[in-house]
C-alpha cells in the first residue's frame, strides 16, 4: 500500500495557458472567445458535436458561454479553449488572427485526492483527427499530472464509440461500465469509465512526445509510425 501520510491537496488545474508548438490553450473568457468558440462548434452546422454532450447545441455565442459560466458555478468546471499558433507569428506566439478550433474541460476536480477528469470535449471540424488534437490532449494530461495528480480520467456515453476508441488510442485504460449512471437528453445513459494514473503517466508521455515529434510525419502530414506502436516498442 501506498504510503501517504504526507500527501497534501494538490493545485486546481485549467487556471493558467498551457502552450505547445501547435496549439495554445486558454482559459475561457466569454469577452475574448465566445464568438471564436461559436463559429468552431456552434449553431447548426457543428449539431452533431453535441449529440453526446449533456448540453448544447447550441444557437448562439451567448448561450455557449451562459452554458459554461453555470457550469464553472455550480460544478466548478474550468474550460480551456484550443487556438493555433499561428506559424507566422514567431517563436510559438500567437497572432490576433490566430483560430479557435474547439474547447475541453477539467470537470470532477478533486484537489485532495489528486483526482480530475477531462470532458466536454468539442473539436471543431479542422480540429477533429489532427496533431493539433492529439497535441491539445496532451497538454491537458501533462498540466494535471505537472501539478501532482495522481488520477486523470475519461468518462463517456458507452454508446459512443468513438470517444470510447479516441480514449484507448491516447493510453487510457478501461475501468468498467456504470449501468443506468444518468438522464440524459430524455434518455438513460450508461457511462464508461477509463483513467491514467500517475505511475503510468511517463511511458504514455515519452510516446505522445515521440508521435508528435515532426519527424514522424511525411510532407503531405501522413503519420509514418502510429501512436500505439510508440507504446508498444
Amino acid at each position: 500500500m501506498t504510503d501517504l501520510l504526507t500527501w497534501t491537496p494538490r493545485p486546481t488545474p485549467g487556471l493558467s495557458t498551457l502552450e505547445g508548438r501547435l496549439v495554445r490553450l486558454e482559459p475561457f473568457d466569454p469577452v475574448t472567445h465566445a464568438a471564436g468558440l461559436f463559429d468552431a462548434v456552434g449553431g447548426e452546422a457543428n449539431a452533431a458535436l453535441w449529440h453526446w454532450m449533456p448540453a448544447g447545441p447550441f444557437p448562439t455565442p451567448a448561450a455557449i458561454s451562459d452554458f459554461l459560466a453555470a457550469e464553472h458555478a455550480a460544478q466548478h468546471w474550468n474550460t480551456l479553449v484550443i487556438r493555433a499558433i499561428s506559424s507566422g507569428s514567431g517563436s510559438g506566439g500567437l497572432d490576433s488572427g490566430s483560430e479557435v478550433l474547439g474547447m475541453a474541460t477539467y470537470m470532477r476536480i478533486r484537489e485532495a485526492h489528486g483526482s480530475a477528469e477531462i470532458g466536454c470535449v468539442a473539436f471543431g471540424p479542422r480540429l477533429k483527427r489532427t496533431r493539433e488534437a492529439t497535441e491539445a490532449l496532451t497538454l491537458m494530461a501533462a498540466h494535471v499530472f505537472d501539478l501532482g495528480y495522481r488520477r486523470y480520467e475519461w468518462k463517456c456515453n458507452d454508446a459512443n464509440l468513438a470517444s470510447k476508441r479516441a480514449a484507448v488510442r491516447f493510453g487510457f485504460s478501461f475501468e468498467g461500465v456504470f449501468r443506468n449512471d444518468m438522464v440524459m437528453k430524455g434518455r438513460s445513459r450508461d457511462t464508461a469509465w477509463y483513467s491514467i494514473i500517475d505511475a503510468e503517466w511517463p511511458r504514455l508521455k515519452a510516446a505522445l512526445d515521440q508521435w508528435l515529434a515532426p519527424a514522424n510525419f511525411a510532407a503531405d502530414g501522413a503519420q509514418m509510425r502510429t501512436l500505439e506502436s510508440f507504446r508498444s516498442t
